[in-house]
């Protein structure tokens, strides 16, 4: 059954925009391919028929794979060979992938295979599709790839479902990969030659989580500015050091974005012409130097937007065919390139979280900030934001562990045949928590600031600033004596993970660029 809230999106394999795999990864799209396509996929099919029919040996078509890459396979078993292919790498653990991480799978595998370099079947990347198109979401196990000859665990427990085995959700039921095949009004799949290697090869998986990373960073990263100039206001801090001549005489992009975002949110503020004279020369570095602690994380993002737009595109299975004919092995499955940006993304999202819970910090120091202890006008009987910060605190420090690159790791697996691997897939899986992390310190230091706005309400903030301020008290009341924040916290964790933004924060972003 088609997703009644599906829209339409066409993918031209090698074109797919970043912003066209935000809308998949945010809601059920209806996907299908660009006509052009089929031909290069029928060509390339062609070529490996050709193989088959004239006995040649050929790695991955009739070929044992990795260290059994010698051993040839006789005609009548490469049905077989493929099929245990499949169901022998089938060995994944952990929680199942999220639904928005999956539907991106299905997607990216589909433009992969589209590129006309994998000799398939055009029918296996129309069952592609009509899964994402259904709601029929393969159960993908989260662990088990170390991202190297390809995701090849979890890519295999989708290629499952193709074949009749494992599992998916129906419409959010788990059903097995042969009732799952029935609820698309397709029978299960006996694979050609080729077809389960070009499956599980691939680096889908892991730029998959990094793409989900990266749109996460992205809503962070726009709520932790919208943060900072409440935080500002509430200090009545000064706008000095977001001059654009500042920014200008450095030249980096990043940061002459952000110092750009945070005059236009301020833009028409009466707290900040309130206090011309006093006294405050600088603010600490946590205010004064958003953008350029921002904007060098901005640049990381755009840097990892870059990447992983060409990933999701990109021809990464083994062996490819080529339009005359050629087969060629190579080592276009091996992630290093998504596990870089993957660290990036990582260390980007451990300093949007650390630079706000200084701001935080600040926020409840008195002699810093000006305002009431912890942020509470009874303090001593009521303790305020003071433990709030110490979950700040606690959330920082496992972002920065978390942030140790994973690139830098390999094991050897395959008899030392794939002796330098990757890791990209844990690296852009452990995004996922690093986000959440930060989004719950943005959303206190959030709720925190405009705590701090109450204590002076004799003057409005800027338009922008204003009705994010109202944003923030529509799902959290003023803190009048100390009560149950957890509810609080979520409920600013979820507004930190919003999309809908201010134009100026959403121009800064890769994914609305």
């Amino acid at each position: 059954m088609t997703s009644t809230f599906a829209s339409p999106i066409t993918l031209h394999p090698g074109r797919v925009t970043l912003a066209q795999l935000r809308s998949i990864y945010a809601a059920p799209a209806q996907l299908s391919l660009d006509p052009s396509a089929r031909a290069l996929m029928l060509a390339s099919l062609a070529t490996v028929q050709r193989i088959v029919d004239e006995d040649q040996v050929v790695y991955g078509i009739n070929t044992g794979f990795g260290k059994l890459a010698s051993t040839k396979i006789a005609h009548e078993r490469l049905a077989e060979l493929q099929r245990n292919l499949v169901l022998s790498h089938s060995v994944g653990t952990g929680d199942a992938l999220a639904d928005d991480v999956v539907r991106l799978i299905l997607a990216t595998k589909a433009i992969s295979l589209a590129r006309g370099h994998s000799g398939i079947r055009p029918e296996i990347v129309d069952a592609l599709l009509a899964m994402a198109n259904a709601n029929v979401l393969p159960v993908i196990p989260a662990k088990g790839s170390v991202g190297a000859s390809g995701d090849l665990a979890p890519l295999a427990h989708l290629a499952c479902v193709l074949i009749g085995e494992g599992q998916a959700k129906v419409n959010g039921t788990v059903v097995s990969g042969a009732e799952a095949m029935r609820s698309i009004g397709l029978p299960p799949f006996v694979l050609c030659p080729k077809e389960g290697l070009a499956l599980l090869n691939g680096t889908q998986v892991s730029t998959s989580l990094a793409l989900a990373g990266l749109f996460g960073a992205e809503n962070v990263f726009a709520a932790a500015l919208v943060a900072g100039c409440l935080s500002l206001e509430a200090i009545k801090g000064s706008v000095k050091p977001f001059d654009a001549r500042i920014h200008e005489a450095r030249g980096q992009a990043g940061q002459i974005a952000v110092a750009a975002a945070v005059r236009a949110l301020l833009d028409g503020s009466a707290i900040d012409p309130s206090h011309p004279n006093c006294g405050r020369v600088q603010d600490p570095y946590s205010i004064r130097c958003v953008p350029q602690v921002m904007g060098a994380c901005l640049d990381n993002l755009h840097h990892a937007a870059r990447v992983l737009t060409i990933e999701a595109n990109a021809a990464s299975d083994n062996p490819l065919v080529f339009d005359n004919g050629d087969v060629i092995s190579g080592g276009n499955f091996h992630a290093e390139p998504v596990a870089f940006v993957a660290d990036i993304i990582a260390l980007a999202v451990a300093e949007i979280g650390a630079i706000s819970e200084r701001r935080l910090s600040l926020l409840l120091d008195p002699g810093l900030s000006g305002l009431p202890a912890f942020l509470i006008r009874d303090s001593g009987v009521n303790s305020g934001f003071m433990i709030a910060q110490v979950t700040a605190a606690a959330l920082a420090a496992e972002n920065q562990c978390l942030a140790n690159p994973s690139s830098v790791t390999s094991l050897p697996t395959s008899a030392n045949q794939e002796d330098h691997v990757s890791m990209a897939t844990y690296g852009a899986r452990r995004l996922g928590d690093m986000v959440r992390n930060a989004a719950v310190m943005v959303g206190i230091e959030a709720m925190a600031a405009a705590q701090g706005m109450e204590f002076d309400r004799a003057l409005n903030s800027s338009p922008l600033v204003e009705e994010q301020f109202a944003a923030i008290r529509q799902r959290v009341a003023y803190l009048e004596q100390d009560r149950f924040l957890a509810t609080d916290i979520e409920a600013m964790r979820e507004w930190a993970m919003q999309t809908a933004w201010p134009a100026p924060l959403l121009q800064c972003l890769p994914s609305h660029a």
